[in-house]
């Protein structure tokens, strides 16, 4: 009998889903906070980010019924609608990717790559998210009608649940799942910035920036991001070996081993090594122009 599943790889997806809700369940009702499960519960967190990406490239399930559940079931601990991944990301993001009309562009108000411009990003960003966003459903509303409630309907469990859990405990509520909902809004789009800030948008295969190592084995080979440009409705589990065929192409300095080290190299170090900072390709490329 042929699985639901598209890819069997999904197992280790949906064992994350399952450990992500169980967290939540467990942590609920302890008497009183486990930090060794809370620092896991905010890195489940994390992972159900990369968990919605995925899902919305190249949805899990062969059944379409089950792909809408799921999308519920990411909405619910991923803490914002499925659905906002087509406005945004594909049909705008992979669309210009990095260029002019790119809404998550890295360089709108800054070229500059330090602390300040990584971790004002996700607000930036995200307030700019929502102009697409508003304009998709309205096109949904005139257009496709089924489409447009099941989006709406996203809007509604999210906030039913964020009721519920505050009337039964508010403390609760803001540890267990508005946090984590923070944390994993704001850590897909540090990724979003550091994949694609000083990398040459214009470039055939230097517009982003890869991370190589530990990140890859816990968060779906989600450093490996020319590659998800080139090709995004490759399934993750497939990722490694499409970018290994063209890693010859990219640009050795955005090829990262350790996404932590190039954090605390070019935004803490940076500051004070100078060599440590990253050199933007963009404006190097503008600068041959004049």
């Amino acid at each position: 009998m042929p699985s639901l599943l598209r890819y069997s790889a999904d197992r280790r997806t949906l064992a994350y889903m399952i450990v992500t809700t169980a967290l939540l369940v467990v942590q609920w009702l302890l008497p009183s906070l486990n930090v060794f499960l809370y620092v896991l519960c905010l890195f489940m967190a994390v992972s159900v980010s990369v968990i919605a990406h995925n899902h919305n490239h190249l949805p899990i399930w062969r059944s379409r019924w089950m792909n809408i559940l799921t999308d519920y079931w990411i909405t619910l601990f991923y803490g914002f609608p499925a659905f906002a991944w087509i406005p945004t990301h594909n049909s705008n993001h992979h669309k210009f990717n990095n260029r002019a009309g790119d809404y998550t562009i890295t360089y709108r108000f800054s070229e500059a790559n330090n602390f300040f411009t990584l971790i004002s990003y996700p607000t930036i960003s995200g307030y700019f998210q929502q102009r697409p966003i508003r304009e998709y459903l309205k096109m949904l509303r005139r257009t496709r009608s089924s489409k447009f409630w099941l989006a709406v309907s996203q809007y509604a469990v999210l906030a039913l649940a964020y009721a519920v859990a505050l009337w039964l405990d508010w403390r609760n509520a803001v540890l267990f799942l508005i946090i984590p909902h923070q944390v994993s809004l704001f850590a897909v789009l540090i990724f979003n910035y550091v994949q694609h800030v000083h990398a040459d948008e214009e470039s055939s295969y230097n517009h982003s920036r890869n991370f190589t190592g530990l990140l890859n084995a816990m968060l779906f080979n989600n450093g490996y991001h020319t590659i998800h440009h080139e090709h995004p409705g490759i399934h993750w589990s497939e990722t490694p070996a499409a970018q290994k065929a063209i890693e010859s192409r990219i640009d050795p300095s955005l090829v990262e081993r350790s996404f932590w080290w190039y954090l605390v190299r070019v935004y803490l170090l940076g500051p004070i090594v100078p060599r440590f900072k990253t050199v933007s390709m963009r404006q190097r490329r503008l600068a041959t122009l004049h």
